[in-house]
């Protein structure tokens, strides 16, 4: 090959390289976060935290949160996964309590079809009873299950969710018989909170952030936490540490829609990645009390198989799923 070929083949080559690359690392992304719940909650408030993070670090040019409610997350799945196939600028927060959903409501759409980008965050569960409980410490709830676990009544979050997979844990872990479990959900912790001060239930659980004020006022009284290590600066000891081998962490995530091109499911990843690792994420996360559960996209789809047998195998032994 003479000079001169070889030079224009590498000439022609380069602007070949240069008017891709523009396409190829992409211009920042105009995205929508879709809130599977009411404004308010976990998941609206993960959504709007992650619309913050990515336009003040330039993760995204801009960021729209559209709220759909209903039935555990499972309407916003519908609808999230019909409108967003194959679009590479929508995404969606979901979590733990979505996974118990789409098994209780028997949802014809499963995390199956959707693109796992990234777990968020984890927030450690709590299990309170009221002050003058006479069970005083978790040896003496965890006697009662096995005893009658019929007979110890539980306030939590929506069927199926993370509170009710927890309490059917621990009462499996006592050696209940956790079939019998009886637990009443509630939509909010507020509701929950006056059925045990009210003395109509026998334990409570919830996020810790969400009791942490009773049981500071004395109202209420931590028996344990769910996450395997105690949370940092809160002198409530873990399930494990107690005896029973029980964790529960109530997680959430990031999804895209199906069928995305492996360079739109990169621009996402990267993006996501981006406000993640930011100090601007780590500021927010620290103030609204939420553990660091990164993983990324590989890693998070892994666990969301894993996590999805766990939830199947404690909701069909406490008789939501058949």
């Amino acid at each position: 090959m003479n000079t001169i070929r070889r030079i224009t083949l590498h000439a022609v080559a380069s602007l070949a390289v240069g008017l891709a690359a523009p396409a190829f690392a992409q211009a920042p992304l105009e995205l929508k976060i879709v809130a599977p719940a009411a404004p308010g909650g976990g998941w609206d408030g993960a959504a709007r935290s992650l619309q913050q993070v990515m336009t003040a670090t330039g993760a995204a040019k801009s960021v729209q949160v559209v709220n759909v409610p209903g039935a555990g997350g499972t309407v916003g799945l519908a609808q999230f996964v019909n409108t967003a196939k194959g679009d590479g600028n929508q995404l969606m927060v979901m979590g733990i309590t979505m996974v118990g959903a789409i098994l209780t409501n028997k949802s014809p759409v499963g995390l199956d079809a959707v693109t796992p980008i990234a777990r968020l965050t984890g927030d450690s569960l709590v299990i309170v009873v009221p002050a003058n409980s006479p069970h005083k410490s978790l040896k003496d709830l965890a006697a009662a299950l096995k005893a009658d676990t019929s007979k110890v009544v539980w306030a939590g979050g929506s069927a199926g969710g993370a509170d009710h997979i927890l309490a059917g844990l621990v009462a499996k872990a006592a050696g209940g018989d956790a079939s019998k479990l009886n637990y009443v959900p509630f939509s909010g912790g507020g509701e929950a909170l006056a059925e045990m001060l009210g003395g109509r239930v026998t334990a409570g659980v919830s996020g810790y952030n969400e009791f942490e004020s009773q049981i500071k006022a004395g109202k209420l009284r931590a028996l344990a936490v769910s996450t395997g290590k105690r949370m940092q600066g809160i002198d409530v000891p873990t399930l494990k540490e107690q005896g029973l081998d029980v964790e529960v962490v109530n997680w959430r995530g990031i999804v895209a829609g199906p069928g995305l091109a492996a360079p739109q499911k990169a621009a996402l990843v990267a993006s996501v990645n981006k406000a993640l690792k930011s100090d601007d994420w780590t500021k927010v996360r620290t103030a609204r009390g939420w553990d660091d559960a990164y993983l990324d996209a590989d890693a998070f789809a892994a666990f969301l198989k894993s996590d999805q047998a766990r939830v199947k195998e404690v909701l069909t032994t406490i008789g939501l799923v058949k």
